[in-house]
């Protein structure tokens, strides 16, 4: 099955959004929306988990505790791509997030990146899910993170679940002073 792709630009920024299993991203490294125990017991945490291997909690777990505003980064195992950051959205497994927690994870993820010379990478909705946040709340601080680092040569992928909070996605990125570059 092929998924919808629209992509951005902002500067030197390029974000695309598309549906689908984050889990099969080929880049440099995908964003695990963490908890600050680094354990990957639900959501997009369990599902690199079980497609990457145990291995990559153990990693995890064995940075923990990881703070709000910190990121932390494993090998990818048995995943495509070649690391997993960790950055907290919550504060205990199965707890609640907030714009705060999401906007503070995507600065700390980037931040990592830029560090580590990571530049293809791959978003879950951050916070949303079992963190608890609409499509809307999510998306409006992973941007706002993210226009900040517009100056940097990223790619960024985000990953919706299904073809409505796409919609809802390409609606919000236009409003946010991206410009539209492809469409597949």
């Amino acid at each position: 099955m092929v998924f919808p792709m629209k992509c951005y630009r902002k500067d030197r920024l390029i974000l695309c959004l598309t549906i689908g299993d984050i889990t099969g991203f080929t880049g440099d490294a995908i964003v695990n929306p963490a908890n600050t125990l680094g354990l990957m017991g639900g959501g997009v945490a369990l599902a690199i988990k079980r497609k990457g291997g145990d291995e990559i909690e153990k990693e995890a777990v064995a940075q923990a505790p990881i703070g709000i505003g910190e990121a932390v980064v494993t090998n990818a195992h048995r995943l495509k791509c070649r690391k997993i950051i960790h950055a907290p959205t919550v504060i205990q497994p199965g707890g609640r997030s907030s714009v705060e927690y999401v906007l503070k994870a995507v600065e700390a993820s980037l931040k990592k990146a830029i560090q580590l010379g990571l530049r293809t990478i791959a978003f879950p909705l951050m916070g949303a899910g079992t963190g608890g946040l609409s499509v809307e709340e999510s998306l409006s601080a992973m941007l706002g993170a993210m226009k900040s680092y517009s100056s940097q040569d990223l790619e960024l992928t985000i990953y919706f679940r299904n073809p409505e909070d796409f919609e809802k996605g390409v609606s919000i990125v236009s409003r946010n002073g991206f410009v539209t570059v492809s469409e597949e």
